[in-house]
């Protein structure tokens, strides 16, 4: 593996509700030494980031010494927890165990009990200006909910991307009024009517992790550092240089990134990531503080010196992936224009070999695949997305499915 870093050395970087018969997991521990999933969409675009389980409890995660998944895994469906979903985009955990869901282009996060998949709107978001694949995109549920009572939400404007937090209180408060005004943390992050990133999810370490695109137009952003443009960021919660990053009062965690749709922590605490490719290969990356992962200049696995190859790729015809989630020692990634759920298991050496080959789920069974999420122990929230635009909606879309997972 070859890395080209920049700046500094590489440094290190309410309560769960009980499912039937389970105990919830609780949040994966992030670290500053995370992986992060990348991977491409094709030249009509299909361009859309599993984030950690983002909730306000600390996480149990296996251990780096437990042992590697089978090298075949298998998929079961055990319900639909809601339906008749629009263009939903991001989703998150609150404490207790209900769900919070962005709508892309309603501009609306809405709470969906995590038991009976009840709908309650929260709010609009606003300033948010949807447009092509802008719009209201990925959210995050601060690590200090329980006191703090803050969300996260990325989002397109008329002018630019950016990340805000805003107070929820849904105490006595009507459905649709539960939102307080947002606080920009974030502004300036180029916005494109394709590829603008948008997956956000807060790391062990406290710190929020935010995947940007390079706006499919301006394909330099990539390769230059001063741009917060075809990145991984990291930051405090009010938006700050995270301390330790690569390059100390920067922004940036990684670079040469097309379009960042997923993030997602492993159990040794790695940072893992989803990413469009363009017509070749879309990518599943492990990163690493400070790499440059190639864009524009490469796509998939080259083996260049100074740059990062992916651990896994694929024809964009079989992922175009986006959101990405960590369970049962792998590594699972929702399809777009794959209409398909990817296993990648992972062997727990420090190498960045997968354990197997991946291996595919659910093809076409449920159309367009957005967003994953960890539920706990062997089961996952699963997001379609067929209401964006892009897909074919059946009666009941979108949906978010629950299911059990090895």
């Amino acid at each position: 593996m070859r890395i080209a870093v920049f700046g500094s050395p590489r440094t290190p970087a309410g309560h769960p509700r009980i499912l039937p018969g389970a105990r919830r997991a609780a949040v994966a521990a992030l670290a500053a030494g995370s992986l992060l999933l990348s991977a491409g969409c094709s030249s009509n675009d299909d361009s859309e980031n599993t984030q950690a389980r983002p909730t306000g409890a600390p996480a149990t995660v296996p251990s780096a010494s437990s042992s590697p998944p089978s090298a075949k895994g298998s998929v079961k469906v055990v319900s639909t927890l809601t339906e008749g979903l629009a263009s939903p985009w991001g989703l998150a955990e609150l404490p207790g165990g209900d769900l919070l869901v962005s709508s892309r282009d309603g501009r609306t996060i809405t709470r969906i009990d995590g038991s009976t998949g009840k709908q309650t709107l929260l709010g609009t978001v606003p300033g948010v200006s949807p447009a092509g694949e802008g719009g209201l995109l990925g959210i995050a549920v601060s690590p200090a909910f329980d006191t703090d009572h803050l969300l996260y939400a990325y989002f397109t404007t008329a002018s630019d991307n950016r990340i805000a937090r805003m107070p929820y209180d849904g105490t006595g408060k009507a459905p649709g009024r539960q939102l307080g005004a947002p606080h920009t943390i974030l502004r300036g992050i180029p916005k494109g009517y394709i590829h603008n990133g948008g997956r956000i999810a807060f790391g062990p370490d406290g710190m929020l992790y935010a995947g940007t695109g390079e706006t499919g137009q301006t394909r330099e952003l990539s390769q230059d550092k001063k741009s917060l443009a075809g990145k991984i960021l990291r930051m405090t919660p009010d938006g700050r240089p995270a301390p330790g990053n690569p390059v100390p009062g920067s922004l940036m965690y990684s670079y040469g990134h097309r379009n960042v749709q997923g993030l997602a922590w492993d159990g040794q605490k790695r940072l893992w990531a989803s990413e469009f490719g363009q017509d070749t290969w879309d990518e599943l990356n492990q990163i690493v503080p400070g790499g440059n992962y190639g864009w524009p200049k490469y796509e998939g696995k080259v083996g260049k010196a100074g740059f990062v190859d992916p651990v896994a790729q694929w024809r964009p015809s079989e992922a175009s992936p986006s959101g990405i989630a960590f369970a049962r020692g792998s590594i699972w990634m929702a399809g777009l224009r794959g209409e398909r759920l990817w296993r990648i298991p992972l062997s727990g050496s420090p190498g960045r070999e997968p354990l197997a080959a991946p291996q595919s789920f659910l093809q076409g069974k449920y159309g367009r695949l957005r967003t994953v999420l960890a539920a706990g122990g062997s089961r996952l929230w699963l997001v379609t997305s067929n209401t964006d635009t892009r897909g074919t909606p059946k009666p009941g879309d979108d949906r978010i499915l629950v299911l059990q997972v090895r």
